[in-house]
């Protein structure tokens, strides 16, 4: 039995690495929920899985994957204003 991977299910998988990889530095305190790297590695996971889902749909992945990428972008939304507010304090 051999492995058939395509292009798509790369492209998943390392959305899905990204993801994990946020996740595990957050646990190890590499990294912080409110930095615009956490909101950056899950928006660019949730868009590669949701590329990934081209090819092969499913609806619940996606859903999940949808709502995964808007979280991210409010994320990175309120990480780049706090940024700005603290580039305009600290002048």
């Amino acid at each position: 039995m051999g492995l058939d991977y395509s292009v798509y299910d790369i492209i998943g998988s390392v959305g899905v690495l990204l993801i994990v990889g946020a996740y595990f530095l957050l646990m190890i305190r590499r990294i912080a929920s409110t930095d615009l790297g956490y909101s950056l590695l899950n928006a660019t996971g949730a868009a590669l899985i949701i590329f990934s889902l081209s090819h092969d749909f499913n609806f619940a992945a996606f859903l999940i994957e949808l709502f995964w990428l808007i979280i991210s972008i409010v994320g990175l939304a309120m990480a780049i204003r706090n940024r700005r507010q603290t580039d305009r304090s600290g002048m």
